[in-house]
């Protein structure tokens, strides 16, 4: 393994909950072995990124109520192919080579997978998109 592989590798986080075995599909061993590690790692900039998202659109996110605050984030995520693909990026810019390799092998429903997982840290991590304190005067 070369040397950016041993290093992206050494800095993900261990998510013990994210069992891998032999006994599952190709796609959820690379889901817990690959994907969670990664998100989870990038969990601060996702959170930065989407409020940056939220304030770009006028920061209308912050005047709904909590269940159309969720269905913004799973509108931005599923609907936004913008924003989907720059998400997409600051994960896929974190697999090693060979973990490239496999998702290329099946990227549709490893993107899934991905964007179901994004959407869930966010949702998890509402409570963060605050509606920005007003400047004092």
């Amino acid at each position: 393994m070369n040397d950016r592989s041993t290093n992206l590798k050494a800095i993900r986080p261990n998510i013990p909950s994210a069992q891998v075995n032999a006994s599952m599909s190709a796609d959820e061993y690379f889901q817990n072995a690959t994907l969670r590690p990664i998100i989870k790692m990038q969990n601060h900039l996702l959170i930065v990124v989407f409020r940056n998202y939220i304030a770009k659109r006028k920061n209308v996110f912050y005047e709904l109520s909590l269940p159309k605050q969720l269905a913004y984030i799973e509108n931005a995520i599923h609907k936004d192919m913008k924003f989907r693909n720059s998400l997409k990026g600051m994960i896929i810019g974190q697999f090693t080579v060979e973990e490239y390799e496999q998702y290329a092998k099946n990227s549709s429903a490893l993107n899934k997978r991905m964007m179901a997982i994004v959407k869930e840290r966010l949702i998890n991590n509402i409570q963060v998109f605050t509606q920005p304190l007003a400047k004092a005067i």
